[in-house]
Order: C-alpha cells, then sequence, then structure tokens
C-alpha cells in the first residue's frame, strides 16, 4: 500500500461534523510526543552506564544532556509554524522518522562524540515533532469538553514522560547491564517509530484538510533571530556548570538578538507580511498569563527528577532502578489527574490550575521534611506520599494549563503558539536546574557527603518558582473575575 493510499484510507470528516480519526490520531500524536519527552529525563539515570561503557569525560556526559535541551528548543517555533503553513503531517512523519533514526545512531554510538551528535540530530526532531501535537488538538477536536479532554490526555503525558523516564531508564539498564544498558534506553525508540510513522500518515489530517496552508511566507529573518536568540539565551543555564560565570556574558547578547527579533518581526508585519512570531497572540490574557505561568512552574517542577535522581543515585548510592522506582509516585499521581482535569477544565477554568500549583508546592515542601527526617536509605519511602501530592498537583497544572493557554488562539496560529508555549517550558526548565543545581553543588562544595542538605536547599529553589506560579495563576484569576463583574455591571446598567 502506497502513501497516497494511506491517506485515502481514512477520508476526512465533512466540516460540520467531528473527525473519526481524531482520538485514533491523537494515540499516534501521544505516543510521539512520550518519546521526545522521555528523552529529556531517561537518560539522567544512564550517565553512569555511558560513562563505564564509552568511557566519556564529565563535559562529554554534560552534552549528552544540554546538547538534546538546546537543539530541542531552537526549532520549536519554526516548526510550529512550518507545520501551520505547509501541513502538521507531513512535519510530524518526517520528525518522528529523524527521531527513530538519531535514537538508533545515539543506541550504536562507537564513542562519547558520536553519541553527542546524535543527541543533537534527536533534540531537532524532537523540537520539530512537539507543536505539532498541541496544533492537531486544535485543529482535530471542536473547542469544549473534548478538546480540554485531548489536551488533559496531551498533559497526562507531558508529566508521565518526565516521571517515568528515570524508572523506564533503570529497567532497560538493570535488564542489559551497566556497561551496554544505556544503549537500549536509545534503541526503544526504534521500533516504536517504525509503528507510528505509517500510522500517523494514514491518521494526521494532511495540508489539504488544514486551514490556512496556502500562504508560504516563512519569514527566515526572523526564524534565525529566533534561533540565535533562544540559543544564546539557553546556553549559559544549560553549560552553567562547565562554563562558569564565563556563560552568563552571554545573556545580554541575547538579549539584543531578541529585541532585534521583536523590531524584525513589527516592520515585518507593517509591511503586510506574516512574521513567524504573531505578536497579536500576547493580546490574549488567557495566552499571556498561561505561558508565562507554565514557563516559571517548568523551572520548578523539572528540577525535582534532576535532584531527586542526584541524591538516591550518588548520595545513597541506589541504583538506577531503584531511582526511579522512587519517582513512580509523582507520575502515577500526574496520569490520573491529568486525565480528571482534562475533563473538567472547562467548568472550573484557571482556580483548577491554582489548585494543582498548591498541591505541588505541599508536596514538594513535605518532601523536603520526609529527607530531613529520614537522610537515609528509607527516604524512598519517606518521600513516596510527598511525591504522590505533587504529582496529582502537575496533573491539574500542565494538562488544564495547556487547554486554557491555547483556548482563545485560532487553529492556523495554532503550531506557532505551541511551540512558543513549548519554548517558554524548556527555557523554565533550564532556568530551574542551573538555579536549583547551583543551590545543590553549593552545599557538596562545602560538605561532600550531604546530600540530603544539598537536596534540602535545591528544593527550596524548586519551590520558589511554583509559589511564583502560584501568584501568576491567582492574579489571572483576580483579573477573570473583575472583567467579568465589570460586564456583569455594565449589562445591568443598559437600558
Amino acid at each position: 500500500m502506497t502513501r497516497g493510499d494511506l491517506a485515502e484510507a481514512a477520508p476526512p470528516a465533512r466540516p460540520d461534523e467531528p473527525d473519526p480519526r481524531r482520538w485514533k490520531a491523537l494515540a499516534v500524536c501521544l505516543v510521539g510526543g512520550f518519546m521526545v519527552l522521555l528523552d529529556v529525563s531517561i537518560v539522567n539515570v544512564a550517565l553512569p552506564s555511558i560513562r563505564t561503557g564509552l568511557h566519556a569525560t564529565e563535559s562529554d556526559l554534560q552534552w549528552v544532556i544540554s546538547g538534546y535541551t538546546l537543539t530541542f528548543g531552537l526549532l520549536l517555533v519554526p516548526a510550529g509554524r512550518i507545520g501551520d503553513l505547509r501541513g502538521r503531517r507531513g512535519v510530524f512523519v518526517a520528525a518522528l522518522a529523524a527521531f527513530a533514526l538519531a535514537s538508533a545512531a545515539c543506541g550504536a554510538a562507537p564513542s562519547s562524540g558520536w553519541l553527542v551528535i546524535g543527541r543533537l540530530v534527536q533534540g531537532l526532531a524532537g523540537g520539530t515533532l512537539t507543536p505539532q501535537i498541541s496544533a492537531t488538538i486544535q485543529q482535530m477536536f471542536s473547542p469544549g469538553q473534548e478538546r480540554g479532554k485531548a489536551f488533559g490526555l496531551f498533559g497526562a503525558v507531558v508529566g508521565i514522560s518526565t516521571a517515568v523516564g528515570p524508572l523506564l531508564g533503570g529497567l532497560l539498564i538493570a535488564g542489559f547491564g551497566d556497561t551496554e544498558g544505556w544503549r537500549a534506553v536509545f534503541y526503544v525508540n526504534v521500533p516504536i517509530g517504525l509503528i507510528a510513522i505509517p500510522l500517523a500518515w494514514r491518521l494526521l489530517p494532511g495540508a489539504d484538510e488544514q486551514a490556512g496552508t496556502k500562504h508560504h511566507d516563512l519569514d527566515p529573518v526572523g526564524v534565525l533571530l529566533l534561533g540565535i536568540g533562544a540559543v544564546l539565551l539557553l546556553l549559559p543555564f544549560v553549560e552553567e556548570r562547565q562554563w562558569s560565570n564565563a556563560a552568563w556574558l552571554l545573556v545580554p547578547a541575547a538579549a539584543a538578538v531578541l529585541a532585534g527579533f521583536l523590531f524584525w518581526e513589527v516592520r515585518y508585519t507593517r509591511h503586510g507580511r506574516e512574521p513567524v512570531v504573531d505578536l497579536e497572540l500576547f493580546k490574549l490574557r488567557s495566552y499571556t498569563f498561561g505561558s508565562s505561568m507554565i514557563t516559571v512552574y517548568f523551572a520548578g517542577f523539572t528540577p525535582l527528577f534532576f535532584l531527586f535522581t542526584l541524591y538516591l543515585q550518588n548520595g545513597l548510592k541506589y541504583s538506577a532502578l531503584a531511582a526511579g522506582l522512587a519517582s513512580t509516585p509523582f507520575a502515577l499521581g500526574s496520569a490520573v489527574s491529568a486525565a480528571f482535569g482534562g475533563r473538567v477544565v472547562t467548568r472550573i477554568g484557571r482556580p483548577l490550575v491554582a489548585l494543582g500549583l498548591t498541591l505541588v508546592v505541599i508536596g514538594f515542601v513535605t518532601s523536603v521534611v520526609a529527607v530531613h527526617l529520614v537522610p537515609d536509605h528509607g527516604t524512598g519511602w519517606a518521600t513516596l506520599t510527598p511525591l504522590l501530592v505533587a504529582g496529582i498537583g502537575g496533573g491539574l497544572t500542565i494538562a488544564p494549563n495547556q487547554a486554557l493557554t491555547l483556548s482563545e488562539v485560532p487553529t492556523r496560529r495554532a503550531g506557532t503558539a505551541g511551540g512558543l508555549l513549548q519554548t517558554g517550558q524548556r527555557l523554565g526548565a533550564a532556568i530551574g536546574i542551573a538555579a536549583a543545581g547551583s543551590a545543590f553543588f553549593a552545599v557538596l562544595g562545602s560538605s561532600h557527603s550531604d546530600y540530603a542538605g544539598a537536596y534540602e536547599r535545591g528544593i527550596w529553589v524548586a519551590v520558589c518558582f511554583v509559589a511564583v506560579a502560584l501568584v501568576i495563576a491567582l492574579i489571572d484569576i483576580t483579573v477573570d473575575r473583575r472583567g467579568r463583574h465589570a460586564i456583569a455591571a455594565g449589562n445591568t446598567e443598559a437600558p
């Protein structure tokens, strides 16, 4: 069967009825999203195995992690833009194929340099694929409870993939050995990708079914400026430990490039062209508040797994599998609550996100208390309930916020908007890991054995970020209520 035959096997729905392929298409999108987001965290527990198997240096290991983050963030917005203009199915399938090939190259890497290059390509492919998911949900699901449910499932994948990465990595390394087990961490993506590619081509809507694909203005100068600015901004955070203070010299350079980008986009728009980033998006209150809140939240949410894995593996000498099992409660709580949150977000709105953030703060704080009281091999059990509570809160935060933030975005801008949202999350994650990691290693610098104290210091930094995200959510709720009261008062006074 040819690709054309596959595309014709499931004809699109008429405009007046829901697309019958939408749930199957969502399942394929979620599989792809799970793969690329899993690789953000799964490699953390594989680092000791990579060091043993490839005799990798500390700098090589740092690039295995940070290289993926850098290139992942580089293409999120341009790829979302290309999907909006040229069709999301083709971009999704190409990115999925590239990710599977890069994963195979990583698994077969004969040296650490080869592995780093493979990770860079993996990141590019992952950053290309991710914005197509939220855009496809916007396109295939009608606004309301059904779209909220779809975003709930996507949010569950975001939370689970981040939390379950250490567990899956630990299982693979335990099964294949400390020397070669790290290769299985990458090879596992290959068969999944090969199965998902033909299904994606069959089930995802093609360019001819997508509104807004006739315009082909890609704004190459804007793409280049945004890409350079994103790299210059991310690099100091992901390389903070390697480059020390010299890395921060890139921040003013990033600010200058991004200012030039904004100037170019305004000028480009005034000349009647279509910019890579439609600045009108930020006139939507739901988008502005939601994107800023989730950026700060990821600065607090992501460091948990980084610090917890370091504490358990390096401090308490847990195996990769044991360290992964210890983070499982977060994944379970996130999975259940994200699916639930997606169903009720259209009725509850932003207060649901505020509740989730509150639970995350409670979970993080009680995990610090648990580690303080049980700073030894009982830590995994002591932190079980706190991580479960934090996971429930995370599920009520990510998925509902995604639905609320994109609720007013036009479908033809969905890829770009989703790419910007993901870029903020990646930037927040890099900032949070750098800040919390600095606090963690500062304690170890003065006392090489106080891993419990280092974990506590790092998590307090993470709590501060989550608390700021909660404040943003509360401000959004307040502004929304005042707006509704003003409208109601105006309607009452009208003749």
